[in-house]
């Protein structure tokens, strides 16, 4: 089943089949690593969060979107965060 990609301006995104929500949240972090292995449950998040496979369309950079609903989960995942 193809997935559909969403055009922000700013990005374009690719859903991950793993996401429990469809939803692109407000709190949002791109990470330049396209194949670093992002865990969602390991991070133990308090709200809904989603991953994407992102294209950042400024700099046609490649990488990842986390997007969180609340801003406390989206500092625990930058603070957690290590690519290597």
């Amino acid at each position: 089943m193809a997935t559909q990609t969403i055009n922000t301006g700013e990005y374009t995104l690719y859903p991950s089949p793993q996401n429990q929500h469809r939803v692109l949240f407000e709190h949002q972090k791109f990470v330049p690593h396209p194949y670093a292995l992002i865990h969602l449950p390991d991070f133990e998040f308090e709200g809904r969060v989603t991953l994407f496979s992102a294209h950042r369309v400024a700099d046609h950079k490649m990488g990842q979107l986390v997007s969180c609903e609340l801003p406390a989960d989206l500092e625990r995942f930058e603070r957690l965060f290590r690519p290597d």
